[in-house]
């Protein structure tokens, strides 16, 4: 039976236009994701780095883009957060039948241009809903690690049999599913987490 419900945020409640990064720094003579900036993005999700030290390396390396440029090419992957799905949530929160957690790879500037895109009270009425809201780079951990999914589960003493965690990315759901975590990893423009019920 399941009595715990793990959320990911992007692609799930979120809608994410996950090219839109790369395309807008284009312009600016991106070429591909390097192997110092996939450590440097993952350092920034994990809390790691700040905020300033993120888009003072990002200028370093592309000294075209001025860092109202670099802010809007970052936040670009973000998109509109549809009613029907956080009034869902909100109903799901209300009945009162799970405990719901968000569990969401993030970093703080998308965070605050969310919260600027939903306004104050529509992101209240978002993080309301959970018990608590995990994200990456407040708890210095991210997903697929392990160690994300046992931190979320030891700290809320969440047996993974009860539980189940939505994402869209595979390699997270599968990560979930090796500590015997219920998953659906959820197929983007296929299925929406309206359809839940079907996995409870």
């Amino acid at each position: 039976m399941i009595k715990n419900i793990i959320l990911d945020f992007g692609d799930v409640l979120i809608n994410l236009d996950k090219p839109a990064t790369a395309r807008e720094m284009l312009k600016f003579g991106f070429t591909g994701i390097t192997p110092e900036l996939d450590i440097l993005f993952k350092n920034y999700e994990k809390g790691l780095v700040t905020s300033d030290h993120f888009l003072d390396t990002i200028s370093n390396q592309f000294p075209q883009a001025n860092m109202n440029d670099l802010i809007n090419a970052w936040n670009a992957i973000l998109q509109d957060f549809p009613e029907e799905r956080l009034r869902f949530l909100e109903n799901l929160a209300q009945a009162n039948q799970h405990r719901l957690f968000l569990l969401s790879n993030t970093n703080d500037l998308h965070i605050e241009c969310v919260k600027e895109q939903m306004g104050r009270m529509r992101f209240s009425r978002f993080k309301n809903a959970f018990e608590v809201f995990y994200l990456s780079y407040e708890i210095g951990m991210r997903k697929p690690d392990t160690e994300i999914f046992e931190f979320v589960l030891e700290k809320n003493q969440l047996s993974a049999q009860e539980t189940l965690f939505v994402d869209d990315v595979k390699e997270n759901t599968d990560a979930a599913a090796n500590l015997g975590i219920h998953v659906w990893n959820l197929q983007v423009g296929e299925e929406d987490i309206t359809q839940l019920n079907r996995y409870l």
